[in-house]
């Protein structure tokens, strides 16, 4: 980065945000419980479709992070905590300064809270193209690093959810966006990464979109 941030700039970012992890459905971490395997790794989309870091514009840009531990984070008895991440590249030095300010927890609001729990040990980061695609009506979601992350993922459904309807948890005790908003479940039809020292390669397993509404640096 060219450009520093100024960690009190006021700022806003609303979006999206979705997870393909090894977890079986539905991922404990939703209901602040340990992984299924007692460990877990995946990747982690935001796509910002509206936000500022002050005068700075972060519209439409979007950030990848993997990210892998054991035991429960949200009770604070995991370990080994490692992650890396990925900054879009249309992104200009202003903007990488301020989503690298905000993401990394400097700028206060819910990422600060959720660096405070979870303190991973960063592997890496990097400047790439991130493509990220979602449904209006959340049937499927997905984000690309070409070569390097591939995570999609359908909406659940069954004979007894209405044509149309999504799966939803409400209230969630372990949002990973913060509390207050709704995640709708999904099933990872891809989940793969070959970057910093993360490889996986699966499918099956679980997923989920949340909506997220952050502001700082209070």
């Amino acid at each position: 980065m060219t450009e520093q941030a100024t960690p009190n700039t006021r700022w806003h970012l609303a979006g999206d945000w979705f997870d393909v992890c090894k977890c079986a459905i539905p991922c404990p971490c939703t209901f602040a419980q340990p992984p299924t395997y007692g460990d877990c790794e995946g990747v982690l989309v935001w796509h910002i479709r509206e936000g500022n870091y002050g005068d700075v514009r972060l519209d439409d840009l979007n950030v990848l992070m993997l990210g892998s531990f054991e035991g429960n984070p949200w009770a604070g008895t995991h370990t080994n905590p490692y992650a890396a991440v990925f900054l879009d590249e249309r992104a200009d030095d202003r903007q990488r300064a301020a989503l690298g300010t905000v993401f990394a927890g400097e700028a206060g609001g819910w990422p600060a809270r959720f660096g405070e729990m979870f303190r991973p040990e960063m592997r890496g980061m990097d400047i790439a193209p991130i493509h990220v695609e979602i449904d209006e009506d959340l049937a499927t979601w997905r984000a690309e690093i070409p070569g390097r992350v591939m995570a999609t993922a359908e909406a659940l459904t069954g004979p007894t959810t209405p044509t149309g309807a999504r799966v939803e948890v409400h209230n969630a005790p372990g949002a990973e966006v913060g509390p207050g908003q709704v995640a709708t479940w999904g099933q990872a039809t891809v989940d793969r990464a070959d970057a910093f020292g993360f490889s996986w390669d699966r499918s099956g397993k679980s997923s989920k979109h949340f909506p997220f509404d952050w502001t700082g640096p209070d």
